[in-house]
């Protein structure tokens, strides 16, 4: 298995019985948000400021067991087990950044058949019913016991793998089944888990008529067969396909990983049929173990530069050979290359501290179409927008901007339509990881924005720009969008027609969000006929936000980027903040005012989503 197992669980699956709660795994509590990431590399004694220019070191944050990293659009996105209700992910435009990049909610589930103790998280872009998208599976069950793990599959609604997400169902509910993975051969998708038979934790195969659904047969693709598959318990998961010219590997953990000596082992599909065992190919000996004082290298996934040129491997760690499968696994990533016989060569783990080179073209040049929710920059007491160096017609081509977190306390503004990022001279350019494409954002009570250049220290200005407020900035989403609770991933709604509460993203236009301006930097935030209200215009902490009229200053917010990426939501009228009621993550908990606090309870992100049909 892959958590700390108590001596009363190993008994149980020695016996082929139910499985006993985990102690060393007890999920947090389900009503608050998972601990931020700490400072990575100062665990490795050397802090990421020593570092030479453009090197980085392992590991990249702690408690971080299952990592699943991706580099799509312009930005690194990164998964990591949370053990509680929620799916964390991070993102960031550099893969050191992912150690001080917010972590976001973009799921969350109280439904007590799989509410609970989530693992193991991955999403792949695949061609699905909907066309492309995220079709994120991860493992989860019942509160209070891991007796019911399963799978779960989650579709993204758009191209962004920050979400929002649907729900889709499991692949197998009633039975238990980790660690999830796709395969994809011949046009045929196949879903890949484990699960225990006997004393045996095996690796299995099975078709799917769609990214959740699985048909026909199920067959054991890998066993622990070889000695050094069985340090502490005979166990074989975490199975992961990597594809070179024509080739197709299977890499998967062997061994229990409450023992240093949790490692990866290969298979080759050398023949046609992925279910048939007889036409995959095992590699006698490990591909990747313990070493240079890493213990415990597994549960890994696969990733290539952001020029292409180089394949990366992530994996967790532990520090110490006398740690388990728990909170002590670190995230871990280093290039790998290939043999002249054309099989992945791993090495060895890089030791933590050691300086490595960044990704080759993660400083560019890079012109990429950034995911996220698209704003317009309005300035000033103008009508106008940022359109590049100068100002244009609102809604023109060239003034829709991708509001991007840099994951270091600064914002890159990249320009929808061609794909640059604007620079300290006004111009727009290919992405070259500079601190003159970076800006930070500051906004006053009255809602302007100031975007001050980290290089140069000079707020924007707008070219040619002949009246008061030239370097003041209305943040305007340019499109309809769902508002996300950062805490618990659902989207605001106010389909009750009494409340505005939280649920997840069905389409309904209850849950589409327009902002429309109003005075200076404010906007109503509307949905259907109704804007987002205080109840009676109240003033005092605890009054519930409502759907209601449009008029007055209590309808009016201003929306207040923070340094990490999200957004605070402040009313006009109260000078207070939106806020999650007791940080909840129930369908249906709602909102009311607060006074502003450094808490996820008040924390949103916009995302894109699908134009009315």
């Amino acid at each position: 298995m892959k958590r700390a197992l108590n001596r009363k669980w190993m008994g149980a699956i020695a016996a082929g019985v139910a499985v006993a709660t985990l102690s060393a795994c007890k999920p947090a509590d389900e009503t608050a948000a998972p601990e931020k990431a700490k400072a990575p590399v100062a665990e490795a004694g050397r802090d990421k400021a020593e570092l030479p220019a453009g090197m980085f070191a392992n590991p990249l944050f702690s408690n971080g067991a299952d990592p699943w990293l991706e580099y799509y659009d312009g930005n690194y996105y990164l998964t990591t087990t949370t053990w509680t209700s929620q799916l964390v992910m991070r993102k960031s435009p550099t893969l050191d950044g992912l150690a001080t990049a917010a972590p976001v909610n973009i799921w969350s589930d109280t439904d007590p058949s799989r509410c609970c103790n989530f693992w193991a998280f991955e999403f792949h872009r695949l061609d699905g019913p909907n066309g492309p998208r995220w079709y994120l599976m991860y493992t989860s069950g019942q509160h209070g016991t891991l007796d019911h793990q399963h799978l779960s599959v989650l579709e993204s609604v758009g191209d962004d793998p920050m979400g929002p997400y649907v729900y889709k169902g499991s692949p197998m509910p009633d039975s238990w089944n980790i660690d999830g993975s796709y395969l994809e051969h011949d046009g045929q998708l196949y879903l890949l888990w484990s699960e225990w038979v006997g004393d045996e934790q095996l690796n299995w195969i099975s078709k799917m008529t769609n990214p959740w659904t699985i048909e026909g047969p199920r067959v054991v693709l890998t066993r622990p067969e070889a000695e050094w598959e069985k340090s502490g318990r005979k166990v074989n998961e975490g199975a992961e396909i990597l594809e070179k010219d024509g080739r197709t590997f299977l890499i998967y953990s062997a061994s229990y990983c409450d023992t240093p000596d949790y490692k990866l082992a290969m298979k080759e599909l050398t023949g046609d049929d992925p279910m048939n065992p007889d036409h995959w190919s095992k590699y006698p000996e490990p591909v990747f173990q313990r070493g240079n004082g890493v213990y415990g290298p597994g549960h890994n996934g696969f990733f290539t530069s952001p020029d292409g040129t180089e394949d990366w491997i992530v994996y967790h760690g532990n520090s110490k050979e006398t740690d388990g499968c728990s909170a002590t696994r670190s995230v871990r990533a280093q290039k790998f290359t290939w043999n002249e016989d054309g099989t992945p060569n791993f090495g060895e783990p890089v030791p933590e501290g050691e300086p490595q080179k960044l990704p080759s073209g993660e400083n560019g040049p890079l012109t990429v179409q950034v995911q996220g929710a698209r704003w317009q920059l309005v300035n000033g007491k103008g009508e106008e927008c940022l359109a590049g160096s100068g100002l244009g017609a609102c809604g023109e081509d060239g003034t829709r901007w991708v509001l991007d977190n840099t994951a270091d306390g600064a914002y890159r503004l990249a320009d929808v339509d061609s794909g640059n990022f604007l620079g300290a001279e006004n111009q727009l350019a290919p992405w070259a990881n500079t601190a003159a494409q970076r800006w930070e954002l500051k906004q006053d009570e009255n809602g302007w924005v100031e975007l001050v250049n980290r290089q140069t220290g000079q707020p924007l200005a707008a070219a040619n720009c002949s009246y008061d407020g030239c370097d003041q900035w209305r943040l305007q989403p340019a499109e309809e969008v769902a508002i996300a609770s950062v805490q618990s991933g659902r989207v605001l709604q106010s389909c009750s027609g009494d409340a505005i509460d939280q649920g997840a993203w069905n389409g309904s236009h209850c849950q589409r969000w327009r902002a429309e301006p109003v005075e200076q930097g404010f906007v109503n935030l509307r949905s259907g006929d109704q804007c987002m209200t205080i109840a009676d215009g109240a003033v005092v902490p605890g009054a519930a936000a409502v759907p209601g009229s449009c008029d007055g200053t209590s309808s009016q917010w201003r929306m207040e980027p923070l340094a990490d990426g999200s957004l605070r939501i402040v009313n006009r009228e109260s000078k207070h903040s939106l806020d999650l009621a007791h940080c909840g993550l129930a369908e249906g908990t709602e909102f009311a005012q607060a006074p502003a606090a450094d808490s996820d309870c008040q924390k949103f992100q916009l995302r894109r989503i699908p134009a009315r049909g």
